[in-house]
């Protein structure tokens, strides 16, 4: 069974999580949890980080965008990938990882 382009962004990302020495995980909340809750929830040198992935043209919901904007709201970092910036992941981590938190970044 061939991967969905979506499915592509997400093992790019959790790969370059893994590489940095990340924590992460793909929260799955089969109708218990929060609904627009984005699709993998880091941790990088005591930073939350939310990433939310998407393919192509791919659009982030309602729902998706008020789960942002609450993280961001909180200090959290909250970013949307897909395959023309997937590599921004590297950056914002090891700009996490060499950032003391409560600093300005």
């Amino acid at each position: 069974m061939a991967q969905t382009p979506e499915k592509k962004v997400k093992d790019k990302v959790a790969s370059i999580l893994k590489s940095e020495g990340a924590y992460y995980f793909f929260p799955a909340t089969h109708g218990y949890g929060r609904s627009g809750v984005p699709d993998i929830i880091a941790c990088v040198n005591g930073h939350f980080l939310a990433i939310e992935c998407k393919a192509g043209g791919g659009k982030l919901t309602a729902l998706q965008i008020r789960e942002i904007k609450h993280i961001l709201a909180c200090n959290g970092e909250a970013v949307v990938a897909n395959e023309s910036n997937v590599e921004m992941i590297h950056n914002l981590v090891r700009r996490l990882k060499g950032t003391v938190i409560g600093e300005v970044a």
